[in-house]
């Protein structure tokens, strides 16, 4: 049994003692040197208040305090649902991205600055926004972790699933509070398996795709950088970058960020979102 800090102890049971639910704090007190024989049945009177104080109400004496009211509780929040097309400004009105809460998918080859990229855009904002990184969460898996460069299987697939969906989840939640987020992930045009429509249903049709992608000399440049199972071979970029040209054509917004920096890139990106919540892509 534990008992509140501050508050004397119980006495050990003793044989011809009564149960611990009748200890009295009052009966381990000392009275006064005179109380003699009686002290256990002659009930103590209280001290006298001191000067200035209120005496307290008359009440039983094994009558205690209520507990104090705790300083956090229980915060109820709203629960995710799936995210709704942002509302058009009026034509008269020029779209603010930066003050409006988004859901935004950020699409680019390996090298392309997506992290960067939506780390910075998600620092600079007005607004609360959480930056929510695919590759992140699928490295929450860490023994048996199915590693995609060494070659995409059942496994591998079934992770990247389940990790497309925990970040689905999470945006959700977020924008359900008003926090805004940023996704990034690798999407290819040409799998439809693992592709948009994985986010838009695990997100919501308010979700707001913008491709980011350079040239390849620069992807490759950006590659060269990294280190662990982030780093691919050339040829593996070239094939991925290959395929992500397929973007072109279909209807997403593209940004090449070839000469741009990333705070330029984030720029551009809020010029692009303007676009898109004026008039949202169909996808």
């Amino acid at each position: 049994m534990q008992h509140a800090v501050g508050s004397p102890l119980p006495p050990p049971h003793q044989p011809g003692h009564g149960p611990a639910t009748s200890w009295s704090p009052a009966a381990h007190h000392p009275g006064p040197p005179n109380a003699g024989a009686h002290q256990g049945s002659v009930p103590v009177p209280p001290p006298p208040p001191a000067p200035g104080y209120p005496a307290p109400p008359p009440g039983p004496a094994s009558a205690t305090a209520p507990p104090a009211p705790e300083t956090t509780g229980h915060v109820p929040l709203p629960p995710g649902g799936p995210v709704a097309m942002p509302m058009a400004p009026p034509a008269a009105t020029v779209p603010d991205p930066a003050g409006t809460t988004l859901a935004v998918l950020l699409i680019g080859p390996a090298g392309a600055g997506k992290t960067s990229v939506a780390k910075y855009w998600a620092d600079h904002r007005r607004v609360p926004t959480a930056h929510i990184s695919l590759d992140d969460v699928r490295e929450w898996v860490r023994s048996g972790f199915a590693d995609p460069q060494s070659g995409w299987n059942d496994n591998s697939e079934a992770q990247y699933r389940l990790a497309r969906r925990t970040c689905g989840f999470a945006a959700r939640n977020f924008l359900a509070n008003g926090i805004s987020c940023i996704l990034d992930d690798a999407v290819f045009p040409d799998r439809p398996v693992v592709g948009l429509g994985g986010w838009k249903r695990h997100v919501g049709p308010g979700l707001l795709p913008v491709v980011l992608l350079p040239g390849l000399d620069v992807v490759l440049e950006r590659n060269a950088e990294r280190s662990g199972n982030r780093r691919l071979s050339d040829e593996e970029v070239a094939r991925i970058h290959g395929r992500m040209a397929g973007w072109y054509g279909s209807g997403l917004p593209i940004i090449d960020n070839s000469q741009l920096d990333v705070p330029e890139t984030a720029r551009v990106l809020d010029e692009v979102l303007a676009r898109s919540i004026a008039s949202p892509p169909q996808w």
